[in-house]
């Protein structure tokens, strides 16, 4: 190389070698000092690009936390208070059994009827004030909302809770009353007579809840409702009848049927004490005044009385002549809505229920009543209270398993962030060991680099002992 004064080649390579270890230098005391291997997107752009989107999940992923751990808080709360109305329910339900038996008079049970009313006040009172914040929870207005339970858009948890006033809960009803269903009927001497109004001539599919229910050709009410009861609807049927004997004496003839059981009236010499006897015997709920009886049963398809020309006994307004047939209900009850179609729903159910489908009307907690000189109020509440605890079991139920849920999601969360947290590290933060050693090594490249130009700066000089 030739010796020049003008171009000092080894000073600029010095100088450039020097600039690089300096720069080395700055970038590792920066790492260092930030703990983050990537401080702009120059240290490495991909880099940093996938850094900032597992930055936003691990983000979210806390939020998400949070908010699931409100939503453990908020079932937690509504459960809470649920738990207090199936309380006030069972203390209901205790009153209307004490009111039910037959030692209590209407004093008695109007006495019994205050502390039922202040219960469903307090009930309703608790489902308009149950709050989590400014959320009423149990008045009906929550319905359904979306708790966001991930880092992304559209990753939810849906919570509904219903109305659990008073006047929301109970039982839905219905009782059959159509055309056939309940109606005295004389059959005529020549007929062969049937323990029930059968719904028609033809196998009619009804839909109950959703679900095929066939209902055969000469069903009865108590064939109905073990059907019902037999497809698992959510349905509970029953068949129930309420008859009149009149006009029993010595000479009146004929078979009383009901269920399985058959009574020869020409044995009882119209002895309706006695009749009544046996039938109660034999499980019929009968009462019998002045030579009249009343008749009550479930269970049973109907009640019929062949009473030919002997005699004058009636069966509820039927004429003493011929067959006299008296047909069950078919009643629905449900703790939900109940809905059902089929050909032969107005005949079976009454008008009430459309031949297209229907659904049946709410008997609430708020409308029960024990009061009375019979135990009719009190043992319609019992079902009412039975099917308003069943709501709110079936609502209680639920948020326990969204709390599970809740509890799961959150432990999810909370592991996917620790190893999202991890990959983000291996790509964004300083490896230390690794960094030192960099730094180090360019720390004394630049020691070097600078004594190495300081000997090439003096290179020049050598020209003057030449010029000497």
């Amino acid at each position: 190389m030739a010796l020049s004064v003008i171009t000092n080649s080894s000073s600029i390579n010095a100088q450039r070698n020097l600039s690089k270890s300096s720069e080395g230098l700055a970038t590792s005391m920066q790492r260092l000092s930030s703990g983050m291997r990537i401080n702009s997107a120059k240290d490495d752009a991909a880099g940093m690009q996938i850094a900032n989107r597992l930055t936003s999940q691990v983000n979210g992923l806390g939020v998400a936390q949070r908010n699931a751990n409100d939503g453990i808080s908020m079932a937690q709360t509504a459960e809470g208070a649920m738990q207090e109305s199936s309380a006030i329910l069972q203390r209901m339900r205790d009153l209307a059994l004490q009111s039910a038996n037959g030692s209590n008079g209407a004093d008695d049970r109007a006495a019994l009827q205050k502390e039922v009313g202040a219960l469903q006040q307090e009930l309703t009172r608790i489902s308009e004030t149950t709050k989590f914040g400014a959320t009423a929870l149990l008045d009906g207005s929550f319905g359904t909302k979306q708790f966001q339970v991930g880092s992304n858009a559209n990753e939810t948890i849906n919570v509904s809770l219903g109305n659990m006033a008073a006047d929301s809960i109970g039982a839905y009803e219905v009782t059959g009353g159509g055309t056939a269903a309940a109606a005295a009927t004389n059959l005529g001497d020549a007929e062969d007579a049937t323990l029930a109004s059968n719904h028609g001539t033809t196998t009619d599919n009804w839909s109950l809840n959703g679900k095929a229910v066939a209902i055969a050709t000469g069903d009865g009410a108590a064939d109905i409702a073990d059907t019902i009861n037999a497809a698992a609807t959510g349905v509970t049927a029953t068949a129930s009848l309420e008859a009149t004997l009149d006009n029993l004496d010595s000479a009146s003839g004929g078979d009383l049927k009901i269920g399985g059981d058959t009574y020869d009236l020409a044995t009882y010499g119209g002895d309706a004490a006695r009749l009544a006897e046996d039938m109660v015997a034999d499980g019929y709920d009968v009462v019998e005044s002045g030579g009249s009886l009343t008749i009550k049963a479930t269970g049973v398809n109907g009640i019929e009385l062949e009473a030919y020309a002997t005699g004058t006994a009636t069966l509820s307004g039927g004429t003493a002549a011929g067959v006299q047939s008296v047909s069950s209900e078919l009643h629905l009850s449900s703790p939900d809505k109940i809905g059902v179609s089929g050909a032969s729903v107005n005949e079976i159910l009454g008008g009430s229920m459309a031949a297209t489908g229907g659904t049946a009307a709410l008997t609430s907690v708020e409308d029960v009543d024990i009061s009375g000189t019979t135990s009719v109020g009190a043992q319609s509440a019992i079902q009412t209270i039975d099917a308003a605890l069943a709501q709110i079991d079936s609502q209680r139920a639920d948020l326990g398993a969204v709390q599970n849920r809740f509890s799961h999601t959150i432990s999810n969360l909370s592991n996917v962030a620790e190893n999202v947290s991890a990959s983000r590290s291996r790509i964004e933060d300083t490896d230390f060991a690794s960094e030192t050693a960099t730094m180090t090594k360019n720390q004394i490249l630049q020691q070097a680099g600078t004594t190495i130009l300081a000997q090439s700066n003096q290179l020049p000089q050598a020209a003057l002992s030449l010029l000497g």
